[in-house]
C-alpha cells in the first residue's frame, strides 16, 4: 500500500473526476476508480439516449483512464437505491406542489454513503470527488467551503454530507479554477473529455423536460389534473393551467395566460389543483422556516447569527439572521427575497464556510 493511502475515487467518466484521479495517482496516492450506475432510461420506458454519468460512454472513458494509468476499476450498481430515495423524492416532492433538489437528495443519501461503504469493503482509507469544493478539519468539525472558483463552487449541493463522509473526504481539485483544469486535461492527453461541452441536466430527465418524466412515472397523471384553475391572490379565476406540479414558484414562462403585465406563479396548492398567479412584488418574502436541518461547521447554534443564506444554487446570497430550533432553522432575511420555494435547499454561509444546510418549508411575508 502505498505510504500517502489508499483512496476510491468516483468517476463518473467526466473530465473533473478524471484529472482528481489522474491527481491523486500522480501524488503517489494508491487510487481505486469506481462508477455509479444510478440509472438508465431504457428501465424506465423513457426511450431516449442516456447522457452525463449514467451512459456506457461515460463508464468506458472512466474504465479507459484507470487502464492506462493501471489502478482497477469498478462499477457500483445503485439504481436501486437511487430510485428509492432520489427519483421517489423527485416525484412526491413535485406532486406535494414543492420544487425538489435531487442532486442533494443524491448526495446525501445516495453518493456518499455508497462510496463510504464500498471503500471500507476495498480497504481504502478515503474517498474523493472532482466536486469543486474544499473541506478541512477545524475545532473537530470537517467544514465544507467554497472552492476557488467561484463560478464552478459545489458546496451547496453538499450541505447534507455526515461528518463521518467528511471526515474521509478530499476534493483533488478544489483549488483550480475550471480553466485549468481543462488544460491539465489536454496536457495529459484528455482532449476529448478537455473540450466536452458541459450538460446540467438533471441525470435521469432526459432534455430536461421533467414534465414529461413525470408524466412517464405517474400514469394517467394529465386526466387526473384536468381541469385546474389559474388564479389571483384574491381568488379569482384566471384561466385553466396544465395541472399544478408543472409549475414552480417565480416562473413566469409557459403560462399562457395574458392579462395586460407580467404574471408569476406565487403559491401552488395541490389539495384543490390550483396555481395562484401574482405580480412581482407578491414573490418578495422577509422570513423561512428551514427543515432537516444538518449543520456542518458547528455542531449546534445556542445563539441566532449573521449568515449569508442561498435558496437555490446559483443564487448569490442575502444577508440573514439565522436562529436554530431542534432539527430547523428561523431565517429572517435584512431584505426581502424573491421566488423563495418550498423544497429547496437553503445554504447558511460564514464567509465561504458552509454552516450547513436544510430543506425551505414555512415562507412568510414579513
Amino acid at each position: 500500500m502505498s505510504k500517502k493511502g489508499r483512496v476510491l475515487v468516483a468517476m463518473s467518466g467526466g473530465i473533473d473526476s478524471s484529472v482528481a484521479a489522474i491527481m491523486l495517482h500522480d501524488q503517489g496516492y494508491e487510487v481505486v476508480g469506481i462508477t455509479m450506475k444510478t440509472w438508465d432510461y431504457a428501465s424506465a420506458g423513457v426511450g431516449k439516449k442516456e447522457t452525463g454519468c449514467c451512459s456506457l460512454d461515460s463508464i468506458n472513458d472512466a474504465r479507459s483512464i484507470a487502464v492506462r494509468y493501471g489502478f482497477p476499476h469498478y462499477i457500483l450498481d445503485i439504481r436501486g437505491e437511487f430510485g428509492e430515495h432520489v427519483i421517489d423524492n423527485f416525484v412526491g416532492e413535485y406532486m406535494a406542489g414543492r420544487t425538489p433538489n435531487p442532486c442533494v437528495m443524491c448526495n446525501t443519501h445516495i453518493k456518499w454513503e455508497a462510496l463510504l461503504k464500498r471503500a471500507d469493503m476495498l480497504n481504502c482509507e478515503f474517498i474523493a470527488t472532482g466536486h469543486y469544493a474544499k473541506v478541512r478539519e477545524e475545532n473537530g468539525r470537517h467544514v465544507i467551503s467554497r472552492g476557488l472558483d467561484i463560478t464552478k463552487d459545489q458546496s451547496y449541493v453538499l450541505w447534507g454530507v455526515s461528518q463521518e463522509c467528511l471526515s474521509r473526504t478530499m476534493f483533488p481539485i478544489s483549488g483550480f479554477q475550471k480553466t485549468v483544469i481543462k488544460q491539465m486535461a489536454r496536457e495529459m492527453d484528455l482532449h476529448e473529455l478537455a473540450n466536452k461541452s458541459e450538460s446540467y441536466e438533471i441525470c435521469f430527465v432526459p432534455d430536461n423536460d421533467y414534465r414529461s418524466f413525470l408524466r412517464n412515472k405517474i400514469e394517467g397523471l394529465d386526466e387526473r389534473l384536468d381541469g385546474g384553475l389559474f388564479v389571483d391572490g384574491n381568488g379569482k379565476i384566471l384561466g385553466k393551467h396544465k395541472g399544478y406540479p408543472f409549475y414552480t414558484i417565480g416562473q413566469r414562462k409557459g403560462l399562457e395566460i395574458a392579462v395586460g403585465s407580467a404574471l408569476y406563479v406565487t403559491k401552488i396548492l395541490p389539495e384543490s389543483n390550483t396555481v395562484v398567479l401574482g405580480n412581482i412584488e407578491d414573490l418578495q418574502r422577509q422570513e423561512m422556516r428551514v427543515h432537516g436541518l444538518n449543520l456542518v461547521k458547528y455542531a449546534s447554534l445556542s445563539e441566532p447569527m449573521e449568515a449569508l443564506t442561498k435558496i437555490r444554487y446559483k443564487d448569490p446570497g442575502t444577508m440573514s439572521k439565522i436562529t436554530q430550533d431542534g432539527d430547523c432553522m428561523k431565517v429572517v432575511f435584512h431584505s426581502p427575497v424573491s421566488a423563495i420555494a418550498p423544497g429547496q435547499s437553503a445554504v447558511f454561509y460564514e464567509g465561504d464556510d458552509v454552516i450547513g444546510g436544510g430543506f425551505i418549508d414555512v415562507i412568510n411575508k414579513n
